[in-house]
């Protein structure tokens, strides 16, 4: 069976993800490439997670067999935005700039593979093929909005 729409554009933002960070996980010290790569990749995170919320979340809080599921992975999302903001304020040359990043991929990864392997399942067996289109519709005009905002709004404490 293929995705709807919303699932397989979260899924395709995850894969985009989950290669960042194997690409910054490779790099070392106060390089450029780390820097443009961390700097795409915590955009990609704020407007994903923002989007995601504001679409899929939103319909799910309104539903109470799936409430629980969006409560758990909003406060994942802000577990990690709290992570980036911690990167971004640490100089990324310490090893505890690798420390963190370390910390953040491996949440972020239990995270997704969550949301994947057990959440998106349950929320389709609950949403009618009209709510997943609607949903799918909506995150594609958010996302563009949420990455401009993302270029001037820093992760971290500000977002709660």
């Amino acid at each position: 069976m293929s995705k709807s729409r919303i699932f397989a554009d979260l899924i395709a933002d995850h894969e985009r993800q989950r290669e960042l960070i194997t690409r910054i996980a490779e790099t070392s010290g106060d390089s450029p490439e780390r820097r443009e790569l961390f700097e795409t990749l915590r955009r990609e995170l704020q407007a994903h997670a923002a989007a995601e919320e504001e679409t899929l979340y939103a319909t799910m809080l309104a539903d109470p067999e799936l409430r629980d599921d969006a409560r758990h992975s909003v406060s994942e999302h802000k577990e990690v935005d709290d992570i980036l903001g911690e990167l971004v304020e640490t100089e990324m040359s310490s090893p505890g700039w690798l420390t963190r990043f370390k910390t953040m991929r491996e949440r972020y990864l239990h995270h997704i593979d969550e949301e994947e392997e057990e959440m998106f399942p349950t929320a389709e067996k609950r949403l009618s093929a009209a709510e997943e289109e609607r949903l799918g519709r909506a995150f594609e005009r958010r996302k563009p909005r949420e990455l401009e905002r993302a270029e001037s709004e820093l992760p971290g404490d500000a977002r709660e």
